[in-house]
């Protein structure tokens, strides 16, 4: 049974392909399952898991990553990634486009849609979680978990830098190149190739951007501390 996953393939190809091999084989280790790979008409990544713990696997991949709907549903939550950002909202991508108007975005404070998204890091291809408000014109907002999540980074002692189209490894040499290694914690793998830099409380993290800004392809998004 092929499943497809919440998991788009965008940028280099070839290496957004490999990256997501690796991380489904990672995810499958430990159980007695293998996967077969394939990329759909819409560039959805999806998998053909066979062996004892096919099905378990398979749910569990469902259940970890989302997988593309056809249809909404009032009040249900999906998984969804961030696909354009404009000043009175923001569109994610359910498998359907649902729009996330800027009324919706109280939660995160005042100003633009696009102000909003800056201020909490977001950029394009980002995972995020979202409540459908009202199916028939395909609107909703983001999850109270959602909301909690970029609240806690921005009111932490740490910036964050967040990354899009770049592998951890690319990311990892973009900062030892430009001698940042001892300024940040670590780098967390927030989807395929979307992922988090955490500075040290003395690390400003708009200066990590522009430095490793020109060795990186793709957006960048940063977070900076309230405190």
């Amino acid at each position: 049974m092929v499943t497809k996953l919440l998991i788009k393939i965008y940028g280099n190809r070839e290496r957004a392909i490999h990256s997501a091999e690796v991380l489904i084989d990672n995810e499958l280790k430990e159980l007695d399952a293998s996967a077969k790979f394939s990329v759909n008409d819409d560039n959805w990544f999806a998998v053909d898991v066979t062996g004892e713990d096919n099905e378990f696997a398979s749910n569990f991949l469902m259940q970890k990553y989302g997988t593309p709907v056809t249809e909404i549903v009032k009040n249900e939550t999906y998984h969804g990634l961030i696909r354009q950002i404009h000043d009175e909202e923001i569109v994610i991508d359910v498998g359907v486009l649902v729009t996330i108007p800027r009324k919706n975005l109280n939660m995160l404070g005042n100003g633009t849609a696009k102000q909003i998204a800056a201020r909490f890091g977001m950029i394009r291809h980002l995972p995020v979680k979202v409540e459908i408000t009202d199916e028939k014109a395909n609107e909703g907002a983001f999850t109270k978990e959602q909301v909690d999540i970029w609240w806690n980074w921005k009111k932490s002692d740490q910036d964050r830098v967040i990354a899009n189209s770049v592998t951890r490894s690319e990311l990892k040499a973009a900062i030892k190149k430009t001698g940042h290694a001892r300024d940040i914690y670590g780098i967390e793998r927030l989807g395929l190739m979307e992922h988090m830099i955490t500075c040290r409380e003395s690390t400003d993290g708009p200066g990590i951007v522009a430095a490793i800004g020109k060795l990186v392809k793709g957006e960048l998004g940063v977070v900076r501390t309230s405190n």
